[in-house]
């Protein structure tokens, strides 16, 4: 194996992929999301544009 595989192999089985990870609070995240669908349902709703 060469120095350049090895630094490839390693590197690779250390990058994430950046997404969210499953060992957070669920509940939390539910709640955050639909306050902020209510705060922009009533700032849509308040500018008038529906």
């Amino acid at each position: 194996m060469t120095a350049t595989t090895a630094d490839i192999t390693r590197t690779a089985s250390r990058a994430g992929t950046g997404g969210p990870d499953d060992d957070g609070p669920a509940i939390l995240e539910h709640v955050l999301g639909w306050t902020l669908v209510v705060v922009l349902a009533m700032f849509v709703t308040r500018a008038g544009l529906m």
